[in-house]
């Protein structure tokens, strides 16, 4: 029974190989790079898997590919991550060449479901040809700070002077 969905696609499968080539590089990483290369091939490797499902998701064609070019950025994020890898000395040449010949076979299969859902055009006789977006929201500030001391001074319309700022009082204790 063949795959259905997001995940019988072949860039999607690809990027799974690529995740898990990068989790296992990142795995083999010395702790010094624990939080800073290591996170970073991890944070690349789940984005493009996580973008790829979410665009596949997606209705308007426009939407999708939204979702399928950042997968493609963090795909090449991934690759630059594998190179500085083995510059820094923790991975070999031919690990190296293994590792871009499967981000370019990932690419070039991303870029055809780029091509396809482009001229498939989903969703476009029902919203044109921009892509969609939320509507605009207002957002009122409200100070985090009332001050407690007055309950004129959490008023915004309050225009006493003295209530925004009351002088201490001292009893003599």
């Amino acid at each position: 029974m063949a795959e259905r969905g997001f995940e019988g696609l072949d860039c999607y499968q690809l990027a799974l190989q690529v995740f898990r080539q990068a989790y296992a590089v990142a795995k083999r990483l010395p702790a010094i790079e624990r939080y800073n290369l290591a996170d970073q091939v991890r944070r690349a490797a789940t984005s493009i898997t996580l973008n790829i499902a979410e665009g596949y998701g997606r209705y308007h064609y426009l939407d999708k590919i939204r979702f399928y070019y950042i997968a493609r950025g963090s795909m090449t994020e991934i690759q630059a991550a594998f190179i500085d890898c083995q510059i820094a000395g923790y991975t070999a040449d031919r690990e190296l060449a293994d590792q871009r010949d499967l981000c370019n076979r990932a690419l070039q299969a991303l870029n055809g479901l780029i091509r396809y859902t482009y001229r498939q055009r989903q969703g476009q006789k029902e919203y044109g040809d921009r892509s969609l977006r939320e509507p605009d929201i207002e957002y009122t500030f409200i100070h985090p700070y009332p001050t407690p001391l007055d309950p004129e001074s959490t008023n915004p319309g309050s225009t006493n002077p003295e209530s925004a700022n009351p002088e201490p009082t001292y009893d003599g204790g």
